[in-house]
């Protein structure tokens, strides 16, 4: 994973330092493309500890093509906790304390616990508006029917490899504003793009916002993880994951953070397994997916810009 390693040097080294939405101040590039070819193993980062664990649940809670986090919070899995709980004490009028606080982090704990078990809490409270899974799987079409990007995408690989139009978006204009409302982010990973190479299977994937210290170790991983699980069902290999970066950034409250990770040297990477019998994108669980002989240093801890 040196190539991630690069990015976050360029970004600390030549970022120029913007506001941002949070308050909190970014290093920031603009357009960056970073290339991983998955038959030298799995792109998880090595030089900090990755949760594939939380990168597992999190796609296949996007291919269930859910809006509300539920699921993520009965699987113990953290990565969107904030967002709902920041809506929820604005709009109870509630004050919200610092993110770094005992307050927060005790409330936010008290919160996601209801959001498990009490299913009635986490239908009013936990649902984001129509972030990543509802557009991949239910796009709303002019008729009313709903347009399942995933399935498409999977069936013009496998009916129409030569195609350039293999496009999945996240990004529904129309729909914007109610995941704002709903205290969701626009999506950060907007669209990716599927190339058929011979016996290969090849993703892009365009991010217009990237927190390179936190997000993007998980956005690799998704979508290097995605692209094999759709290069399975469609009988090809995984060929290269190409992440192309918009706004690639270093919050300035992780700069301490990024010197530590930048002065580790890289591991050998992991391999992915996924379970051979499965054919449909629709059957794969957590159990079908495994990640053999991953080794990294400590992981690293930091605050996230909500």
């Amino acid at each position: 994973m040196k190539q991630y390693q690069e990015l976050l040097r360029d970004i600390r080294d030549n970022g120029e330092i913007k506001g941002d939405r949070t308050g909190t101040g970014t290093k920031s590039v603009f357009g960056r493309q970073v290339r991983y070819d998955l038959s030298e193993g799995f792109p998880a980062v090595t030089t900090k500890k990755l949760y594939m664990r939380s990168v597992t649940h999190e796609l296949l809670w996007f291919l269930q093509g859910s809006s509300n986090i539920e699921y993520l919070a009965q699987n113990d899995v953290h990565i969107w906790d904030e967002w709902p709980y920041k809506a929820y004490l604005q709009k109870t009028e509630q004050e919200v304390p610092p993110s770094s606080s005992e307050k927060w982090k005790s409330g936010i704990k008290d919160f996601i616990g209801q959001i498990a078990t009490d299913h009635s809490f986490a239908e009013q409270w936990g649902n984001l508006g129509p972030v990543y899974g509802v557009q991949w799987r239910k796009w709303p079409g002019k008729d009313g029917a709903d347009n399942d990007q995933i399935a498409q995408a999977i069936d013009t690989i496998k009916n129409n490899p030569n195609s350039r139009r293999n496009i999945v978006s996240a990004w529904n204009v129309d729909e914007i504003p109610e995941i704002v409302e709903a205290g969701g982010l626009p999506p950060c990973h907007t669209m990716f793009q599927f190339n058929v190479r011979g016996e290969k299977l090849d993703l892009q994937l365009y991010q217009r916002s990237a927190d390179t210290f936190l997000g993007v170790p998980f956005n690799i991983a998704s979508y290097a993880l995605l692209l094999s699980m759709v290069a399975q069902v469609t009988d090809k290999q995984p060929g290269e994951f190409v992440h192309t970066l918009a706004d690639a950034h270093i919050y300035l409250n992780h700069l301490e953070q990024v010197d530590e990770q930048l002065s580790r040297e890289p591991l050998p990477l992991p391999t992915l397994r996924l379970n051979p019998d499965i054919k449909s994108i629709d059957d794969f669980t957590y159990d079908d997916i495994e990640l053999v002989d991953y080794q990294s240093h400590p992981a690293i801890k930091a605050p996230i810009a909500v």
